[in-house]
């Protein structure tokens, strides 16, 4: 995590929580360029009995917007964006990978390690900071968080009734340059 990074976070997390919505800031993507930025914070409710919806997402961006324009932690132009971690939410914490114990990530690292820079597999378990997933072939991989690039959940579609079986559209049949369509008359 960069400073620039850590910097934001520990300036925006209590605006988040101080809300009063329930939420927390549970990271931030910051990609800066020559021209023009991106910072971008995910949202997350504490208890699970409701989700981030648009109107926590907007409420957050007006405070954090204010928040930025008066600090200018910032100096070039850039773009904030507000999300929901979503199904395949990034994991930026130790704490947030024991929270999904049990689940699918993709890890991305940032020093190859046993000749991989990626590695998919069941989050396991921390021992101290080292995030350890069971591989495919029943093997353990364990990564120090620090060398973690990003972390991300794979979402289980079929757990969530969202499988991809549904059957295959029918090909249209083709047709030459020219011909009418023999459905509607349409050239």
């Amino acid at each position: 995590m960069s400073n620039k990074t850590e910097e934001l976070i520990e300036m925006l997390s209590p605006v988040v929580a101080g809300l009063g919505l329930g939420l927390e800031l549970q990271g931030i993507e910051f990609a800066a360029s020559q021209s023009h930025g991106l910072l971008r914070l995910y949202i997350d409710v504490a208890s699970t009995e409701r989700m981030v919806t648009v109107e926590d997402c907007e409420a957050v961006s007006r405070e954090v917007s204010a928040l930025l324009d008066v600090n200018d932690p910032i100096s070039s132009a850039y773009t904030l964006e507000v999300s929901s971690p979503g199904l395949d939410r990034l994991l930026f914490t130790p704490a947030q990978a024991m929270r999904f114990v049990g689940q699918q990530a993709k890890v991305a690292l940032s020093l190859p390690q046993d000749g991989r820079r990626r590695v998919q597999g069941v989050l396991l378990r921390m021992d101290g900071d080292l995030l350890v997933l069971g591989l495919p072939t029943g093997a353990e991989f364990a990564v120090s968080f620090d060398n973690i690039e990003k972390a991300r959940l794979v979402p289980d579609f079929s757990a969530l009734g969202l499988d991809s079986t549904t059957e295959p559209k029918t090909p249209r049949p083709r047709r030459k340059r020219g011909e009418k369509n023999p459905v509607s008359g349409n050239h």
